[in-house]
């Protein structure tokens, strides 16, 4: 409402977005924090920024792909043994409230030509 007087183009765009700004608000109270910042995808990306600068440069791109690899599998082997970012609880708490129907016929793929 603020921004009708002013910017009313802005605020067209933003009564029309709503529902796409306000989605983590159907989940818990306790992980709209965790679900509306970007601070472990932040670090990651420090992280690989950090390690490729102590490189510098790279002989070709399969040793970029293999270091980012890497990186991306230490923190993925972190994450398993330990850090929770959200806990179990409150996930299975979600999960029950936003679970998709479960189909009631079988789709089978259609065949595959060449």
């Amino acid at each position: 409402d603020a921004l009708s007087e002013k910017l009313p183009t802005v605020a067209d765009h933003l009564d029309a977005a709503r529902p796409d700004l306000l989605a983590f608000t159907g989940f818990p109270k306790q992980i709209w924090r965790q679900i509306w910042s970007n601070n472990p995808q932040e670090r990651l990306n420090k992280e690989i920024r950090r390690r490729t600068d102590v490189v510098g440069i790279f002989p070709d791109r399969t040793a970029l792909i293999r270091l980012v690899g890497a990186v991306l599998a230490e923190q993925h082997d972190e994450w398993i043994e330990g850090r929770r970012y959200l806990g179990l609880d409150v996930l299975a708490r979600s999960r029950g409230t936003h679970a998709t129907p479960e189909p009631t016929e079988e789709v089978t793929p259609a065949a595959l030509t060449a």
